[in-house]
């Protein structure tokens, strides 16, 4: 009798022990994700997708807790913010933080990119290819980058002449394009932009089309120019915290790596989307789209060349492959958008 309840005891341990090794192989991780844009927005939409996604194909081990608005980490502190594990994966866009990723500035110069797909596609080759140190603090899940940078007014801006002088909000290297078109620069995050348009205290702003619908821009201005000649994009990060990364299990590793690849070409089509859609909003409000004569879009190409030889001088001052980096861009984005 006291040999079988010393079976049973030792079985019992033995079942619960089991359990335990099996329960704990498969422990949640969960991650946190903070993300500047509103919870409505479609990127906003479309990273909670990306976050499904991980948790259905690895079978719920992975839970990722998206933090929307910047109310987690705001635009400018997201990148630290993953590198100090405030939180485990993040999105912003690099020209927050001027200064810190000089090489990847590359894929900000008014280069006359005329898709979010195109930008999205570049820079993905771009990381490919160089590997910047400076990104060498996080792991990478993809990088994108918005269609189109043009501007947004709430006043006509027909020609150079009439941009001089005009408050535009800006941010990292769109700062510099303002300048050299002739206009005032002024550093805004865009949370902040539509109340200042609203308010007079800038009379336009330079970005991708989306931003008149995803943003409400739409609602207070006007015009919108088609400086395709001028044009840039602006190159954005999805990256986890590299600890936490490293310590993820070689399968789960593999299966959002990807998710990645898949994700950052819906990011890039999603840019285009919701261009269009931008694009569309404003137009049923009434405000107007003034394109340029081919000649004028060329002096506006012509006013921002000054930039790319900047950056390259930059580079070579830092020890930075920026004329590599430069001609690359130039030759892929070609070959692209051929």
């Amino acid at each position: 009798m006291k040999y079988g309840k010393l079976v049973s005891l030792f079985l019992c341990l033995s079942v619960i022990g089991f359990l335990l090794v099996i329960s704990s192989a498969h422990a949640q991780i969960k991650f946190n994700y903070s993300i500047f844009f509103p919870a409505p927005h479609k990127h906003s939409v479309l990273a909670t997708e990306w976050a499904k996604e991980i948790e259905k194909r690895t079978d719920g081990r992975v839970v990722i807790t998206m933090h929307y608005g910047g109310t987690l980490t705001p635009a400018p502190q997201v990148y630290d913010g993953v590198v100090k594990g405030i939180s485990d994966v993040g999105m912003s866009c690099f020209a927050y933080t001027m200064g810190k990723f000089p090489l990847t500035e590359v894929a900000d110069l008014p280069l006359g990119s005329k898709s979010g797909w195109a930008a999205t596609k570049l820079i993905n080759e771009y990381y490919d290819k160089f590997k910047p140190k400076e990104l060498d603090e996080v792991k990478v899940m993809y990088l994108h980058g918005h269609g189109p940078g043009i501007l947004h007014t709430k006043k006509p801006v027909n020609k150079l002449e009439d941009l001089r002088g005009m408050k535009i909000r800006c941010t990292g290297m769109a700062a510099k394009i303002v300048s050299a078109l002739g206009g005032a620069p002024v550093a805004m995050p865009m949370g902040e932009t539509y109340d200042a348009l609203s308010r007079g205290v800038v009379e336009g702003s330079m970005a991708p089309q989306e931003a008149l619908q995803g943003w409400k821009w739409g609602e207070v201005v006007k015009f919108t120019t088609e400086n395709y000649g001028s044009s840039y994009s602006t190159g954005f990060f999805v990256v986890m915290n590299k600890e936490k990364w490293s310590a993820l299990p070689p399968d789960i590793q593999k299966i959002i790596e990807k998710v990645n690849e898949e994700y950052a070409e819906k990011q890039g089509k999603l840019w285009d989307e919701i261009d269009k859609a931008g694009r569309d909003f404003t137009l049923e409000l009434g405000n107007k789209i003034i394109p340029l004569s081919s000649e004028e879009d060329r002096r506006w190409g012509e006013a921002v060349k000054p930039i790319l030889d900047d950056y390259v001088k930059r580079m070579k001052e830092k020890g930075l492959p920026g004329e590599e980096a430069l001609k690359f861009y130039l030759e892929t984005l070609y070959k692209i958008q051929k």
